[in-house]
């Protein structure tokens, strides 16, 4: 005959455990007169009954631990339970009042005026914390060279002034982020208690864009939910970041912050500058807004390394932002909505057909000195896809969707405008096609418009990538 193990004999007699002690006990007569009967020999570790609920909380205020706890039911002949018999939980209530006793205090606090070591003298008692078992209640007698130990301290006392660690059964042991003391589980790089990394993904790169010349460059984009994020570079240069809404968390408007930790994005970010070239920022996260990344060049970059987990579903988004790291830093811009004939009746949409146009040809802009001239002496260089064209009676404003950028003296968004002067602008630009554009930055003198200006006969080249090349090598040569 098959032998049954304990387990499988109690499951099939009552289908499961949790029963009276009355029927505890005639199941143990049962199974030790079937195993008598069978000759049947038991193994391994005994059954844990279900836990029990937990206790209030040890404290009435401040931290404490609550317990629960759970039995071993074995039968002659199997091992003890594997595992701990109770188990014990922080538990955080409200701050105590300001002249509330502590704990340890209170306990030590008990035995004054109460004859101890034997003899009828009594003492004071304060904690004495410099004991070899922090979680023994040691306590020194006021106005004496001697301090005495009266057993353990109470459950859920502080382990030490200003310690995280709970003294529970003799031991300090610090809550994981289950919350349970002992416990060791560790939240994960992605923010999930006891997770193993695999919820988000890890972005470490190095941007080494040397710069053509000295001002802010962009570096990264650091998104929503970025974690344990870390910059640092080595070099005269300075690390600034940017907040979501275009102010400068540090570092800003050419001036340098001093060390320290500063706020950004719903996390603490910790700017250290030591006496050498290295810079660092460190954040915890997660961010709750976008921020920007970028260097400012007083001389060639080396490199900016910058590290971050993202989870995994804000990471295609990521990578499509960072390419052109376009955002909305710049002052807004609306789109407005081309006007439609009022004869024209409402139907489907039609491709409108372009007319021949009447401007007369543009002057020739080809050449190395010219292409040197516009690219170090703009504000912007950048290759775009013009996405539409509005004729107005004095200028020419293209929408265009920003691929890559060379060369930018202020933040870019992924969409933007770019006037050009006369209704006959030069040199023109195609809808739907590509370009490689230098372009002037024009803040009117109230500070309400702030446009980005293709001058006239200015650098408007149709983008490949020898003209990529090109613009790469003009960078280079421009004076710092």
């Amino acid at each position: 005959m098959e032998e049954l193990r304990p387990g499988e004999a109690e499951r099939l007699v009552f289908g499961h455990t949790g029963r009276s002690p009355l029927f505890q006990n005639l199941l143990l007569l049962l199974w030790t007169l079937l195993s008598c009967g069978l000759g049947v020999t038991a193994q391994g570790p005994g059954e844990w009954t279900p836990w029990g609920s937990w206790t209030r909380c040890s404290s009435s205020c401040g931290r404490g631990v609550s317990v629960r706890s759970r039995h071993c039911i074995r039968f002659p002949g199997e091992e003890l339970c594997w595992g701990d018999s109770h188990e014990y939980r922080l538990c955080q209530l409200p701050d105590c009042p300001p002249e509330a006793m502590p704990f340890r205090d209170l306990q030590c606090a008990l035995y004054n005026g109460r004859p101890v070591l034997g003899t009828q003298k009594t003492y004071q008692w304060v904690p004495f914390h410099g004991a070899p078992n922090q979680c023994d209640l040691n306590c020194l007698a006021e106005g004496h060279a001697f301090y005495h130990s009266f057993g353990r301290v109470l459950d859920g006392t502080p382990c030490s002034p200003g310690a995280q660690g709970l003294c529970v059964a003799g031991r300090c042991l610090k809550a994981g982020c289950d919350g349970v003391l002992g416990s060791g589980v560790l939240e994960d790089r992605c923010g999930l208690c006891g997770g193993a990394n695999d919820s988000c993904l890890f972005v470490q790169r190095v941007f080494r864009d040397a710069g053509a010349f000295a001002g802010y460059w962009n570096v990264t984009l650091i998104p929503v939910g970025a974690r344990h994020i870390r910059v640092a570079q080595r070099s005269r240069n300075h690390l600034a970041l940017m907040g979501g809404d275009g102010r400068y968390v540090l570092n800003g408007n050419w001036a340098v912050s001093p060390p320290g930790t500063y706020e950004a994005a719903g996390t603490h970010v910790v700017y250290t500058r030591a006496s050498g070239p290295e810079e660092t920022l460190q954040a915890a996260g997660p961010t709750s807004q976008d921020l920007l990344l970028q260097v400012l060049l007083q001389e060639p970059n080396p490199g900016v390394q910058f590290e971050f987990w993202l989870p995994q579903e804000r990471y295609g988004p990521f990578q499509a932002q960072a390419q052109a790291l376009g955002w909305p830093l710049r002052q807004p811009q609306p789109r407005e909505v081309e006007p439609q004939s009022p004869e024209s009746p409402a139907g489907p949409a039609r491709v409108p057909t372009l007319a021949p146009d009447p401007c007369p040809p543009c002057p020739d802009t080809r050449g190395r000195a010219h292409r040197l001239l516009h690219y170090c002496g703009s504000d912007f260089v950048f290759q775009a896809h013009v996405l539409g064209r509005h004729r107005q009676a004095q200028e020419t404003r293209y929408e265009v969707r920003i691929l890559l950028i060379y060369k930018n003296r202020s933040p870019l968004r992924t969409r933007e405008y770019v006037w050009a002067p006369g209704h006959c602008p030069c040199p023109p630009l195609a809808p739907h096609q590509e370009y490689l554009l230098a372009a002037q930055r024009l803040v009117s003198p109230d500070g309400t418009r702030d446009r980005l200006l293709l001058p006239h006969a200015g650098y408007a080249r149709p983008w490949s990538p020898a003209e990529d090349s090109r613009a790469r090598l003009a960078a280079q040569r421009c004076p710092v």
